[in-house]
């Protein structure tokens, strides 16, 4: 099963249990993929899938931290409860060691020097580790790991 029909079979359980927030999540996440599918003209791969999970996740955060500074408590946690349900359809997040240690990998295949070479590491790192870590801790790793 593919994980577009993982998500297509958990928007169906979802209607058929009321749950308001997972359907308008996943709901959500269904529409972003057939408009990136349209975009592109094909059907989108699983790594594409997850780059817009954690895309809708980070959108999530952002808004559920601007709710909290506006003092609306109540969609702050709507908008935390949907990234949750989102999280469910990415593989477990990369540990801090593993990232690093992937990160040496990358830098070793790709023959990178210094920080001239972060970009040439940042675009072979990026589809290995979509939708298991973020891009800010991915740079702020390879840019460790390039300076030091």
């Amino acid at each position: 099963m593919t994980l577009k029909e993982q998500i297509e079979g958990a928007l169906k359980d979802a209607i058929r249990s009321r749950d308001e927030t997972r359907r308008n999540a996943l709901r959500m996440l269904l529409t972003a993929m057939k408009n990136k599918e349209k975009e592109v003209r094909r059907e989108l791969e699983t790594a594409e899938i997850r780059q817009l999970i954690g895309a809708a996740m980070k959108q999530r955060r952002e808004a559920a931290e601007l709710y909290r500074k506006g003092g609306r408590e109540d969609l702050a946690s709507v908008e935390e409860r949907e990234s949750e349900v989102l999280r469910e359809f990415l593989p477990e997040p990369l540990s801090r060691e593993a990232l690093e240690a992937l990160v040496d990998e990358v830098i070793r295949e790709v023959g990178a020097a210094g920080p001239k070479d972060m970009g040439k590491v940042m675009q072979a790192i990026m589809p290995k580790v979509a939708g298991r870590a973020e891009g800010k801790a991915v740079n702020d790793c390879v840019r460790r790991r390039l300076t030091s």
